[in-house]
């Protein structure tokens, strides 16, 4: 299993919209790097799902349901996407100047590519986020 984190502004989607779904499709990326990381997913990774923008933090957890599929918003077809279920909402937010504080958490792509939409987090980051917000 690997680990993500997805970023969504809320006012476009939020962790409230995912849970009133129930599954929705993590479509509309068009950054190559994102791109790759949406490619390597499989079913069953967990991804933090944070709030971009607004809030600036990770709010709960979801699970890949289904990998590989073509972004359905490109009609070029060339673009990736993923669907995803909530898993649960994190007990306490972390937000970004929490893990930019944490010397542990220098390397995580969420902070040396800020700006990556979908980023890899590593098992010790992971560990360490979810303990952060109280899982």
């Amino acid at each position: 299993m690997r680990y993500w984190l997805m970023k969504s502004e809320p006012f476009k989607y939020s962790w409230d919209d995912l849970v009133a779904e129930g599954e929705g499709t993590w479509d509309g990326v068009r950054n190559h790097r994102a791109k790759n990381n949406l490619a390597a997913m499989e079913v069953g990774d967990q991804a933090f799902f944070y709030h971009s923008r607004e809030g600036l933090e990770i709010v709960g957890i979801c699970e890949v349901s289904v990998a590989g599929i073509t972004d359905p918003t490109d009609p070029e077809g060339k673009w990736a996407a993923v669907k995803v279920k909530p898993k649960t909402k994190v007990p306490h937010p972390v937000t970004l100047k929490q893990i930019k504080a944490e010397p542990k958490l220098a390397d995580c792509e969420l902070v040396k590519l800020s700006r990556l939409s979908v980023a890899e987090i590593k098992p010790d980051e992971w560990s360490l986020i979810c303990s952060m917000a109280g899982i």
